[in-house]
């Protein structure tokens, strides 16, 4: 080893010792004739001392060095002097005369620090991504999302789970985002395609008898961008065999209280609270909501049809849907303010914001001539609105209502304070819809997935054709307002699925293209079984504080898809597309 020690493990009692330390130069500071240097590795900080009077050679040695040179030191551990020691760092009480110094590697002039707290852009940090990772935050991020995989493997292998790789080259598969291609060479014209997910295998896997299967499974979509989300992840994929929604319920569960007790001393409430996608659309406006505060959405379609204000009557009449906000501290803001949130709302397809204040125990607001007085109190009553409140609304489509009401329930819950940071909160959302219409090609698809099972006593809804009521046995797993999981209990029975692949207009023709392989193991025996995916990247943001699953992955994409690091994606010679049978064709920027 080119090291005795590291540099965070020297304290009080090695005092008097000869070590020999290795790591970068984190800050160099001369006072004086004295050299004063701090030499840091992934385990911590030693401050080094370089004196004249001492070792010449070692101090003329020092003032060559620069910040991130990469050195190898050795001298003597030694107290710090009265009234220096850093109570903050582990090695604070000493610091290292230094007999030798001997450069590994020199560093040139740095884009940033590496410290935790700069101001630089993310695009630097991603094109220098080996510099950014070197901060100690980011060492730190890194190093709890390896201990989160660790517990991963310890805990499923003591219950009973067998963890089985699945293949990364495999069938374009209809999973809900474009696939990844890659090209055969040995076969020409014909393309692999990288996994969305192991959804049709780890069922392959329930249909050879394994019962319990997990994986740590890298997937890739080829899908527009945001701060949740890459090209590439990792999921957390489990199924098992002869099971119903709460088994797999409760492994989850056991895994998460698990989890968050070892990775970050916290115990949680378990069982997790169940609610249903109904109640939550109907509540808080969104499928994945984040239930640390109780600003609710509250359905005042029938007042609204009551009342003489011609939007609220028309949506109600023509079936739309007419909700109220109550958002608290916010009958003080000006029509300036309003006007921006109306604007926010318009970008989830509101038309307008109508709002009330509450004063003096009354609803004030240019709309309140065309409601009676009694309609008025039964809207404040009911959004339980109080004074220096506003109460806001939409009208207008089921979806435009809880899309637009629920982003602004979030935007008032981070602009009041009114969510604890603090709590870390899991919620079940179960009895999803098994459909849902697509408008813009006029057909019904699968809301989950084709596999996924659904309540048996909505059977007869299959033949009534009332397709939008029938309820899914799927279920999704939120933290604090985001989804982190999301599974089913799958169909098992030919006959059943033959059902639900004729709703969506498949022919058995473009069922064996897809997806053949799977029914015909279906044809020999498939047990009952259902499993759930959980991302490991998102729940590690959610775990370290962050905005953005970029921040605790090594090398992540930008939002274009590109990794700015090595250039990716970049063009191949013609050789290689000679060798793959592919001819590009450019195609030029629309002016």
């Amino acid at each position: 080893m080119l090291r005795t020690h590291n540099c965070g493990e020297l304290m009080a009692e090695n005092i008097s010792a000869e070590v020999c330390l290795a790591g970068w130069v984190a800050s160099r500071r001369d006072h004086g004739e004295i050299i004063f240097m701090d030499l840091r590795d992934k385990h911590g900080v030693t401050q080094i001392v370089c004196d004249p009077e001492k070792n010449k050679d070692v101090h003329q040695k020092a003032h060559e060095l620069r910040n991130e040179y990469c050195v190898k030191v050795t001298g003597k551990v030694t107290r710090r002097p009265e009234g220096t020691i850093n109570p903050k760092i582990a090695t604070g009480e000493i610091e290292i005369e230094v007999s030798k110094i001997e450069v590994l590697s020199k560093a040139d002039t740095l884009p940033f620090e590496v410290k935790d707290d700069i101001t630089v852009s993310e695009d630097v940090r991603l094109r220098y991504r080996y510099l950014d990772l070197r901060r100690p935050v980011m060492q730190k991020k890194l190093e709890m999302k390896h201990k989160v995989y660790s517990f991963i493997t310890d805990f499923f292998d003591k219950e009973g789970f067998v963890s089985v790789e699945t293949p990364m080259l495999t069938k374009s598969t209809p999973e809900g985002a474009r696939d990844f291609l890659v090209p055969s060479r040995t076969t020409r014209g014909s393309f692999y395609a990288l996994p969305q997910s192991p959804q049709l295998f780890k069922q392959l896997l329930m249909v050879s008898g394994l019962e319990k299967y997990y994986q740590i499974a890298r997937c890739f979509r080829d899908e527009d961008l945001r701060a949740d989300r890459q090209p590439e992840f990792t999921q957390l994929d489990i199924e098992m065999s002869f099971v119903e929604e709460e088994d797999i319920f409760g492994v989850c569960e056991r895994f998460f209280g698990s989890l968050v007790h070892k990775i970050l001393g916290r115990e949680l409430k378990i069982p997790f609270q169940r609610l249903n996608y109904y109640e939550a659309m109907e509540k808080y406006g969104s499928d994945k909501p984040d239930t640390r505060f109780d600003v609710c959405l509250h359905d005042i379609t029938a007042l609204g049809a009551k009342s003489d204000f011609k939007i609220f009557k028309e949506v109600a009449s023509s079936g739309g849907k007419v909700a109220a906000i109550a958002a608290p501290g916010y009958g003080t803001i000006s029509r300036k303010d309003i006007d921006v949130l109306t604007a926010f709302v318009g970008e989830y397809g509101a038309k307008g914001l109508a709002y009330f204040k509450v004063e003096n125990g009354e609803l004030v607001s240019p709309i309140a001539k065309f409601f009676s007085r009694e309609i008025l109190e039964m809207i404040r009553q009911q959004t339980q609105a109080a004074p220096g409140d506003m109460i806001f609304m939409v009208a207008d489509t089921r979806d435009v209502v809880y899309s637009s009401l629920g982003a602004l329930r979030l935007k008032i819950g981070r602009e009041k304070g009114l969510i604890d940071e603090n709590k870390l909160q899991f919620l079940w959302i179960v009895n999803f819809p098994l459909f849902k219409f697509n408008k813009d090609e006029s057909k019904w698809v699968s809301e989950h997935h084709p596999f996924t099972s659904f309540k048996m006593e909505d059977m007869e809804l299959i033949e009534k054709n009332e397709l939008d009521k029938i309820r899914s046995n799927s279920y999704d797993l939120v933290l604090n307002g985001s989804e982190i999981g999301s599974g089913s209990i799958r169909i098992h029975d030919r006959d059943i699925q033959q059902k639900i692949f004729d709703i969506l207009g498949l022919t058995k023709e473009e069922c064996a293209v897809k997806f053949g392989f799977l029914l015909e193991a279906f044809n020999y025996g498939p047990p009952p079984h259902g499993g759930v995916a959980f991302g490991l990247d998102r729940l590690v943001t959610l775990f370290t504080r962050d905005q953005s699953i970029r921040e605790v992955i090594s090398f992540p994409k930008t939002q274009k898809g590109t990794c700015l690091l090595t250039g990716a994606p970049t063009e191949v010679t013609e050789e290689q597309l000679r060798d793959l049978g592919i001819k590009v064709t450019k195609i030029k920027s629309e002016k």
